[in-house]
């Protein structure tokens, strides 16, 4: 009776750990982003980057010159990426 517990037992919990792992951990498949969600995945991972370059002025890891280059090229991508989303890229590429 022990013996038979236990097998329903870890069956229950092998199928519990393994479902996840089937089904792919609920991640997105390559490709699955539409292209105004990698948009705005890249304007957010931009924006940190911004934030990480003052960061690093304001402790003294970056001179005013670095800084001043680094942040206008930051700001650069970043205006470009909210042009594009403002134009409205879809899947199909621009309007």
């Amino acid at each position: 009776m022990e013996l038979l517990l236990m097998a329903i037992l870890l069956a229950a919990v092998v199928t519990v750990i393994a479902g996840p792992l089937r089904r792919g951990g609920g991640r997105p498949e390559p490709g699955a982003l539409s292209r105004r969600e990698a948009i705005e995945m890249a304007k957010d991972a931009k924006y940190r980057e911004i934030l990480d370059a003052e960061l690093d002025f304001d402790t003294g890891k970056l001179s005013e010159a670095d800084y001043r280059e680094v942040d206008r090229q930051l700001r650069g991508e970043a205006s470009e990426l909210l042009r594009r989303l403002d134009a409205g890229e879809t899947e199909a590429g621009r309007r």
